[in-house]
């Protein structure tokens, strides 16, 4: 989900593309012109349509709302931001056609180019700041709010500590915004691609609240269109008409099925009923992957995420340190990536993958059984307990999760002698449930939005923060990434970040599993299709042939 959580995606690489020079000006790549081979007359006899199915229905199509995996690839398709991700790994000018920056590299000055809504409205910088303050007014509750901290009192703002004059985020005129940070922020470029960041009709969300639960009432400034929403059965998307650059847009239309199964939605696959099948929204089934390696449809990317699962720390037994760490120690993580997975994940021994942290291996050691027998004892007497109680695994609906649940379900009989009752959750039930803390363990996953440590850990600064659903701090972990957000010295602040993680993992609030590969099986004859380092698929420039 993110959240999001769960959920990817290397920004050192462009850093110093964002900061180069000191002047006042910064821009980033202006959009590529389409360079897809035209295909003339040929493609012309195509139907432009694709087929896809996503593995239940978006919890919203909301972009300051909507943070599961599900609603953030459809808000991909439907909003877009100041900036957008390139074919190249580059983020180019988006909704915006000019960025300025200041010489303290803390206030950015955006243009905006000329661009409607999908109703017609224009486009304004007062939409961008409505939707910003709006993601981070405390009434919304929006769970990914602290993708907009870098901003001038945001925290402030979203914590109920200043109002939402207070924060740095001011439209000049209808076609300037004008943004002040915290502190410098390398990669705020790249942030203001993200979904949190992509703007709302004023008008339409002050008029009527519910604007984004039908398709008759949303409205988009992306690629495409929400045209039909058969709740629970169907999603089409159209080409949207008004979008600025819409001779960039093949697709005439975007069809998704909403399949929970995903037997039934390789069949579907395999009966051409369905052009794309797996990720990145929905999965491949577990037993079929082995068969799919030396097919030419499938494909495997490598992305920044950590699939993991969450304690809630203000249960017993999981409020003693100790207790979570045996439960993470007794795990055999290889062991479900050979049988389960079975993509060549890596075994994630730490939050962030080792790459995105510039490290060589992890904090703890895999399937560490001694030390997890000497850490239940320890931490048992600390609680005052002479057994386990009986524990809850939740996990929402997917014929993954529910086997690697299975799996852990035995591990941690073997080695701990835990009674572990499974709970399978419909998808939006199960997030409800996370959110409200009512669970032990959780399933969850987290996709970097931006290939940095922090995006891995940000989130458990404070127990308030809408995603920590662990509901775990730390005064000395909080202190360790407030001084990363000062520090300027790249290599400086990635030792803090490890110190921070370290901390984190020593706590173990969450109990990492694996890192992610992206698995799908996608027809020959679609093409173009371009994936973000969080996985996500970019529909813009996708055709049939």
């Amino acid at each position: 989900m993110k959240k999001r959580v769960s959920l990817v995606i290397s920004i050192f690489a462009i850093l110093g593309i964002l900061l180069a020079g000191c002047g006042a000006s910064q821009q980033t790549s202006q959009p590529a012109a389409n360079n897809t081979e035209n295909t003339g007359r040929e493609q012309a006899k195509v139907e432009q349509v694709l087929h896809l199915n996503m593995q239940g229905e978006p919890a919203s199509v909301d972009p300051g709302i909507g943070a599961d995996l599900i609603s953030s690839n459809l808000l991909l398709q439907l909003y877009e931001g100041l900036t957008r991700y390139s074919p190249d790994g580059t983020y180019v000018n988006a909704a915006a056609e000019k960025v300025e920056l200041s010489e303290d590299k803390k206030t950015y000055t955006f243009t905006l180019r000329d661009a409607k809504w999908s109703n017609g409205d224009q486009v304004t910088a007062h939409d961008f700041e409505y939707a910003w303050k709006r993601v981070l007014d405390p009434k919304t509750a929006a769970g990914n709010a602290y993708l907009l901290y870098y901003i001038k009192n945001a925290t402030q703002f979203n914590s109920g500590k200043a109002t939402a004059d207070d924060v740095g985020v001011k439209a000049l005129d209808d076609k300037t915004l004008q943004v002040t940070l915290e502190n410098p922020t390398p990669y705020f470029l790249q942030a203001t691609s993200l979904i949190p960041y992509m703007p709302i009709n004023q008008k339409v969300d002050t008029e009527n609240a519910k604007w984004a639960s039908e398709a008759s009432t949303h409205v988009s400034n992306g690629p495409f269109k929400l045209e039909t929403w058969e709740h629970k059965s169907k999603i089409v998307m159209a080409k949207n008409p008004n979008y600025w650059d819409q001779q960039a847009v093949r697709l005439e239309t975007v069809e998704f099925s909403m399949i929970e199964d995903e037997n039934t939605e390789l069949s579907m696959y395999d009966n051409d009923e369905l052009d794309w099948a797996g990720k990145p929204f929905s999965s491949l089934p577990t037993d079929a992957i082995p068969a799919l390696k030396e097919s030419g449809e499938r494909k495997a990317i490598q992305i920044a995420g950590t699939y993991w699962y969450v304690f809630n720390t203000e249960k017993p037994p999981f409020n003693n340190p100790k207790i979570r760490k045996a439960f993470a120690y007794a795990i055999d993580r290889q062991l479900l990536v050979d049988n389960i997975t079975q993509a060549n994940e890596a075994p994630a021994l730490s939050a962030a993958p080792l790459k995105t942290s510039n490290r060589t291996e992890g904090y703890f050691k895999d399937h560490d059984v001694d030390t997890a027998k000497t850490m239940l004892a320890a931490g048992l007497k600390e609680l005052g307990l002479t057994e386990l109680p009986p524990i809850t695994l939740s996990f929402d609906t997917g014929d993954q999760h529910k086997k690697i649940a299975v799996a852990i379900q035995d591990q941690w009989k073997h080695v701990l002698g835990a009674e572990v009752r499974l709970e399978n959750k419909e998808k939006k039930v199960f997030f409800d449930d996370l959110a409200t803390g009512n669970f032990e363990v959780g399933r969850m996953g987290w996709f970097a939005d931006f290939n940095d440590p922090a995006n891995f850990i940000e989130g458990f600064k404070n127990k308030e923060n809408a995603i920590n659903f662990a509901k775990w701090e730390n005064a000395d972990f909080a202190k360790m990434m407030q001084q990363s957000d000062l520090e300027q010295d790249p290599a400086k602040r990635m030792a803090l970040l490890n110190q921070a993680e370290a901390i984190m993992m020593d706590e173990m609030p969450i109990l990492p599993l694996y890192h992610y590969i992206s698995l799908s099986m996608i027809k020959d004859k679609v093409k173009n299709v371009q994936f973000d380092m969080q996985g996500k698929a970019d529909l813009k420039g996708v055709y049939l042939e």
